[in-house]
């Protein structure tokens, strides 16, 4: 009897395999957090790692967490917390995002790839996992990486599974380097910008000597849901500085000095620091009706501001600048006209573009991520071929699902 929420990865192996064997489609999820977001799964079964919850390696001095996949984040974190310590890809939580009051998992930030405004200067989620263990699409336990830092040779499993949306294995494990959290944070805050000069301004701090950890553009309207932002009363230039006390309050002055050519800069503290960019992790700023879907576009910063006025000019959109520009989170109807809008802005910008939330019959009815070049595509087929033979995990999640032979 194959037990309905597998409490180990033997169970979890013991069900895949059993799915294969019939060629049962199966949703791989961990306490489905972001159901609606991507592509909707139409399976025969499930298999949740929400079970499998628990920390099995932390080495504070070697800045290593090992965690059973259906861990919460926040388990996660406040473990960190509590040794002065961080996840590097500062993990968004976006349950107000999908509506849902599930903790997010460890494993399901992992299979998604999802990282906060840190990812600007120390990379995305996928950078940072060390090791990992999954069940691939035949039941095979596998095994990537490890649990110090030159810990890969051949194919790079770890970045290849980590934002994969369990297509290629089902995650069971996750191994994590981290760093010392900060001692003090400080934002800059330039008010007043237009979208061009604010992106601007944050390319000169990014290219500055004094060490930006995150950098984002906020609209009037979307400053004004952040409560440590809204009393400026217009669009906010947002600069964030971490690092020992004194290093911050010397880097924040010699970086408002250096920024003064876009005009006054205020500075917030760290508990004011701390608020805004829980905001513009979680997507707060975006506010998006229930009805509405959401986009996120990645283009190269400089093209930010342009794919901004193209998608406001289209439909109204409400949306907001992360990564320096790079990163555009964008709100409006959940129309085929204005997810076509979306895209062609984004491919002008010779960008990418994903679907990242929207009722299911637009998520089922339009692409939800770019197609692949040819070569790119035949290349992921054969990678798909070796890890999930059978196409039986979260078949249709990233693109429309093939027949699967009776």
């Amino acid at each position: 009897m194959i037990a309905p929420l597998p409490g180990d990865e033997a169970e979890i192996a013991a069900a895949i395999c059993e799915a294969n064997a019939t060629r049962t489609p199966v949703w791989v999820c961990g306490n489905e957090t972001k159901a609606a977001s991507m592509r909707g799964v139409q399976a025969g079964r499930t298999v949740s790692t929400r079970n499998l919850t628990g920390i099995t390696l932390y080495s504070p001095t070697e800045l290593i967490l090992s965690a059973r996949a259906g861990t919460p984040v926040a388990e996660i974190e406040a473990a960190l917390a509590d040794q002065g310590q961080h996840m590097i890809a500062e993990p968004p939580d976006f349950s107000a995002l999908f509506a849902t009051t599930a903790p997010a998992t460890i494993g399901g930030v992992t299979a998604a790839n999802l990282s906060g405004p840190r990812r600007v200067a120390w990379g995305a989620m996928r950078d940072h996992v060390m090791g990992l263990r999954a069940v691939n699409g035949t039941g095979e336990s596998l095994r990537a990486g490890g649990r110090v830092l030159k810990n890969v040779t051949g194919l790079d499993l770890c970045k290849l599974l980590t934002g994969s949306h369990g297509t290629l294995g089902v995650i069971t494990e996750v191994t994590l380097r981290l760093l010392p959290a900060p001692e003090r944070r400080a934002t800059l805050v330039l008010a007043g910008l237009d979208p061009v000069s604010g992106v601007a301004a944050l390319s000169a701090a990014l290219g500055s000597p004094y060490g930006i950890s995150a950098a984002a553009f906020l609209p009037a309207e979307a400053a004004a849901r952040v409560p440590a932002a809204a009393w400026f009363g217009q669009s906010v230039t947002l600069v964030r500085l971490e690092d020992f006390a004194a290093s911050v309050t010397y880097r924040a002055d010699r970086l408002r000095a250096d920024l003064a050519a876009f005009g006054p800069a205020e500075i917030l503290d760290d508990g004011a620091t701390r608020a805004v960019w829980a905001s513009v992790r979680d997507a707060l700023p975006l506010a998006p009706a229930p009805e509405q879907a959401v986009w996120r576009v990645s283009v190269r910063p400089s093209a930010g501001p342009r794919v901004a006025a193209a998608v406001s000019a289209a439909f109204g959109a409400a949306w907001f600048m992360d990564w320096g520009g790079g990163l555009i989170w964008i709100a409006g109807p959940a129309t085929a006209a204005a997810h076509d809008a979306v895209r062609r802005a984004a491919l002008a910008a010779r960008g990418t573009w994903t679907l990242f939330r929207a009722p299911e019959p637009l998520r089922g009815s339009v692409d939800i991520i770019p197609a692949d070049p040819a070569p790119l595509a035949r290349i992921g087929a054969r990678v798909q071929a070796a890890f999930d033979p059978n196409g039986i995990l979260n078949p249709g999640r990233l693109r429309a699902p093939t027949r699967l032979d009776p």
